[in-house]
C-alpha cells in the first residue's frame, strides 16, 4: 500500500475520505467502523460547534490554530451538506446529526471503498523496514510507504479503546504527555459526601477552575458530581480547588426577603439540596428573621462554594483522554512526525483536548484533513 491508516474512528475515517483514488488501507480492530461516533451525543453525535477557537482546547495554541484554520467548522458543515447531511443546531451552539449518528457513519461508508476497510484486525506492531513500514496485525501484515496513526485515546475501553497509538509513538522516539481522564465527573472528599445523597438532582450553575468559567448544568451523582459544567472543568483540573456558584450569578440576599418564611422555602433549589446544604454548613432551617450575621455569612457560600475533588470517575466514564503524543515533534502543516518521515499522528492520540460541545470531533476532522492533504500532495513522491 501507499498509505495505511490505523483506526476507523472519526479522524481515521475523515482522513480516508480525503484520500479518494489513492492506494490505502484502513485498519480497525473492532467489527464495525465509528464505534465512538455511534454512541456520542446521545446517539446523535455532536459533530462540531458554531464557535470554534484555540481557546476551547488544552494544548499548544499556535499548533491548534494552524490545524483548525486548515479545515474549519464552516468547511466541515459545507462538506456534510454536500453529502445530504445538514447538521442541526442544538444547545445554543452545538451541531448534531439531524436524526442519528449513523447518518455520519453512512457518509463515510459511501466515501470509502469497502474493500479498503479491514475490520477485526488487532494492530500488533509497526516496524520500519528500509524506506517503508511493516504493520503486523492479528490476521495479516501490511506494507506501506506512509502510516497514519488515528487510534484515539484510552477512554471508553468498552468500545475497544487501547494504548496502541501511544506505544507506536514511543517506539519511534516520541514523548507522551501523561494520560488523564477528561470531560469526566469528580469524586469527592468526606466534606462533600452530602453530594452523593443528591444523586439525580441537576440545575444550572457557574463552575470555575483557574481562569476558566463554565455556566451550564451540574448533576449530582452517587460517585460525586458531574454534568456539562463539571465535565468542562475537569479538562483543566489536575489538582486543587474547584469553585461553584450554585446561585448562577445571583446574590443570596435576593432570596431572603420574606422574614417570616423558612430558608428552604425561599432558596431556588430542590428542597433536598437546600436541606443538605444547610446541614453541611451547620445551619438549621429557620425563619429569615431569625438569621444571625454568622448564618448569613455561611449562606454566602452558595455564591462561592469551593472544594478539592478527590479524583475523577476514571477513564471508563471519561469522554476523552487528556495528554498524548507531544506536539513539539509533530509538524503543524502536515501532522507528520519530525522524527520519522511519512509517519503521521491525528486526532485524540495527540496532546490536544477540546472542551465539551463538538470540539473534539472538530479536532479529529481538522487534523485528519490536514494530514490527508499533505499525503495527497506527496504520496507520488515518497
Amino acid at each position: 500500500m501507499d498509505i495505511v491508516i490505523l483506526g476507523a474512528g472519526a479522524s481515521g475515517l475523515m482522513c480516508a475520505s480525503f484520500l479518494k483514488g489513492k492506494d490505502y488501507a484502513l485498519i480497525e480492530h473492532n467489527s464495525s467502523i465509528g464505534a465512538k461516533i455511534k454512541i456520542s451525543g446521545g446517539g446523535r453525535c455532536n459533530i462540531t460547534n458554531k464557535r470554534v477557537s484555540f481557546k476551547n482546547y488544552l494544548g499548544d495554541c499556535e499548533f491548534i490554530k494552524e490545524v483548525l484554520n486548515g479545515f474549519s467548522n464552516e468547511e466541515l458543515i459545507k462538506w456534510l451538506k454536500k453529502r445530504s447531511c445538514s447538521p442541526v443546531l442544538r444547545k445554543k451552539n452545538q451541531f448534531f446529526c439531524p436524526h442519528s449518528s449513523q447518518e455520519l457513519i453512512d457518509i463515510f461508508l459511501k466515501e470509502i471503498e469497502e474493500k479498503k476497510i479491514f475490520l477485526n484486525r488487532e494492530i500488533k506492531d509497526v516496524k520500519r523496514v528500509d524506506d517503508a513500514f511493516l504493520i503486523e496485525t492479528s490476521k495479516e501484515n501490511f506494507y506501506a510507504k506512509k502510516v497514519v496513526v488515528a487510534t484515539g485515546g484510552v477512554s471508553y475501553k468498552k468500545i475497544g479503546a487501547t494504548e496502541i497509538g501511544y506505544k507506536i509513538a514511543k517506539k519511534f522516539g516520541h514523548e507522551i504527555t501523561p494520560l488523564r481522564p477528561a470531560l469526566v465527573g469528580f469524586t469527592v472528599q468526606s466534606e462533600q459526601f452530602w453530594f452523593k445523597e443528591l444523586s439525580g438532582i441537576s440545575f444550572e450553575a457557574v463552575v470555575q477552575i483557574k481562569d476558566k468559567i463554565f455556566k451550564d448544568n451540574i448533576l449530582f451523582a452517587h460517585k460525586g458530581i458531574s454534568g456539562p459544567a463539571i465535565l468542562n472543568a475537569s479538562l483543566y483540573w489536575d489538582k486543587g480547588v474547584v469553585t461553584i456558584d450554585f446561585l448562577n450569578g445571583k446574590k443570596v440576599e435576593e432570596f431572603l426577603r420574606y422574614p417570616y418564611k423558612q430558608i428552604v422555602t425561599l432558596l431556588p433549589f430542590p428542597k433536598r439540596f437546600s436541606k443538605l446544604f444547610l446541614n453541611s454548613i451547620g445551619i438549621k432551617d429557620k425563619k429569615i428573621k431569625e438569621l444571625k450575621k454568622e448564618d448569613l455569612k455561611r449562606l454566602k457560600l452558595l455564591e462561592k462554594y469551593t472544594f478539592s475533588p478527590a479524583g475523577t470517575f476514571g477513564f471508563e466514564r471519561a469522554e476523552v483522554t487528556k495528554g498524548g503524543v507531544v506536539i513539539k515533534d509533530i509538524d503543524k502543516n502536515s501532522l507528520m512526525s519530525k522524527k520519522v518521515k511519512n509517519l503521521y499522528f491525528i486526532g485524540e492520540v495527540l496532546d490536544v483536548t477540546g472542551e465539551l460541545g463538538g470540539y473534539n470531533f472538530q479536532w479529529a476532522f481538522s487534523s485528519a484533513v490536514k494530514a490527508a492533504r499533505h499525503i495527497d500532495d506527496t504520496v507520488r513522491d515518497c
